[in-house]
């Protein structure tokens, strides 16, 4: 064997020597997830942040003033508007928001509840990370802000991510998955962020936070795996952001432990839009129920929960926009009662969901136990037309669930 000789051994000693010196320093002037956050939305970082240095760079600069107009234009024209209408009509809120099938949309549910304590969000598109910016080159900095603007060119042009279209930009690259959006959502909306974990939830449904990133990302088959964010608004409270990477199909979310974390939260508002009608067929009737069960408030688009599901004795229904029935590609799911429903319907100001042009959008509002119908009102014509039978609902979900599956999986390859 040949002997290996001091010459050798030297510089290898110095390197591992070097490494360790400089590790806890890396450590120490490591960005913060505020500073990162910002950095990212195109807002100058703190002034001691190690990323101050790279907001000098032309790449930079210019992604700062794209994100400056894209920001303006969709305050101006959508969440100012849906600001005024939680303002006027979601006088009740509670401390939980839930928005499922969301991807990284908190931009809407912070717009429609700007005050949770608590807000979950999941959808099938992963948590993903994003590293130390200071240590990747400039060019693969200026790459990852320019697919932070791809990600998000649909939302702001839509109101909504079409999933397939952002395959690049959560799944490749060193800065990838929902984190990153998150993140921008949060910076560009005022809010400052104090922690960051990642976790998995157990089979009670409690959230493990994980000792190290990696842990997050095994291949276990049961456990939601999430991130947790800690922020505020200025000196407000305290508000907690969940995102899970998870599948809301029946069986999947009962193993996960996702359906046992969300029953203990207690009374919620809810979210749903652009969700690809997944609630109207018998795969999901396990999610739709526990957002029936534990919803105080619904505000959803008609991709949401059908109207079948709402039971009159138990909720009140307010119509806001124009019903003009599903896009083409989802014409299967077209509701006549919504039709008679938005007869008369009150205007929104803003355009939302597929149809999402202001004059074509709808919304649907439904409260729990806001003067809802009394059992002496339900004539037996009533009760007909309000909540057809579970017959007719079974028939209904699997007319809705033949034509889904090969929908979904042609045009929407990352979504349920």
């Amino acid at each position: 064997m040949p002997v290996v000789t001091p010459r050798f051994i030297m510089p290898v000693v110095m390197a591992i020597a070097l490494a360790i010196s400089t590790a806890p320093a890396r450590s120490i002037d490591a960005a913060t997830a505020d500073d990162t956050a910002r950095f990212l939305a195109g807002l100058e970082p703190s002034s001691n942040s190690p990323l101050a240095a790279l907001t000098k760079d032309p790449a930079w600069l210019s992604h700062a003033r794209y994100f400056d107009s894209v920001f303006a234009r969709e305050e101006s024209t959508h969440l100012s508007k849906v600001r005024e209408f939680s303002k006027t009509y979601l006088t009740e809120k509670h401390d939980t928001m839930l928005y499922m099938f969301s991807g990284p949309d908190l931009l809407y549910a912070n717009s429609f509840f700007p005050n949770a304590s608590i807000y979950v969000l999941a959808g099938l598109e992963p948590v993903g990370e994003i590293p130390d910016l200071t240590a990747l080159s400039p060019w693969a900095v200026d790459e990852e802000l320019r697919n932070l603007e791809s990600s998000m060119d649909t939302l702001f042009s839509f109101s909504f991510f079409i999933t397939s279209k952002m395959k690049t930009q959560l799944h490749e690259g060193p800065v990838y998955g929902t984190l990153p959006v998150l993140y921008v959502f949060l910076a560009r909306t005022g809010k400052t962020i104090h922690d960051v974990n990642f976790g998995r939830l157990d089979e009670q449904g409690i959230f493990q936070i994980a000792e190290n990133r990696s842990a997050t990302k095994s291949s276990s088959r049961s456990g939601a795996s999430g991130a947790e964010i800690v922020f505020s608004e200025g000196n407000g409270p305290r508000q907690v952001l969940y995102y899970f990477s998870t599948n809301l199909a029946d069986g999947s979310v009962e193993r996960s432990g996702f359906s046992t974390f969300l029953a203990k939260l207690g009374p919620a508002d809810s979210l749903i839009k652009s969700a690809s009608y997944l609630l109207h067929s018998g795969h999901f009737a396990s999610v739709r129920k526990l957002l029936l069960d534990n919803s105080a408030t619904i505000v959803q688009d008609d991709s949401g929960i059908p109207l079948a599901y709402f039971d009159p004795r138990e909720w009140r229904l307010q119509a806001f926009g124009r019903y003009a029935g599903p896009i083409s590609m989802f014409a299967n799911f077209y509701q006549p009662r919504m039709t008679d429903l938005f007869q008369g319907a009150s205007p929104i100001e803003f355009g939302i969901g597929y149809r999402w042009r202001k004059n074509e959008s709808n919304l649907l509002l439904a409260q729990k136990g806001a003067s809802p119908i009394s059992d002496d009102q339900l004539t037996p014509n009533a009760v007909a037309t309000a909540a057809p039978s579970p017959k007719s609902r079974k028939r209904a979900e699997t007319e809705a669930t033949r034509s889904l599956g090969c929908r979904i999986a042609r045009i929407f390859p990352f979504c349920w």
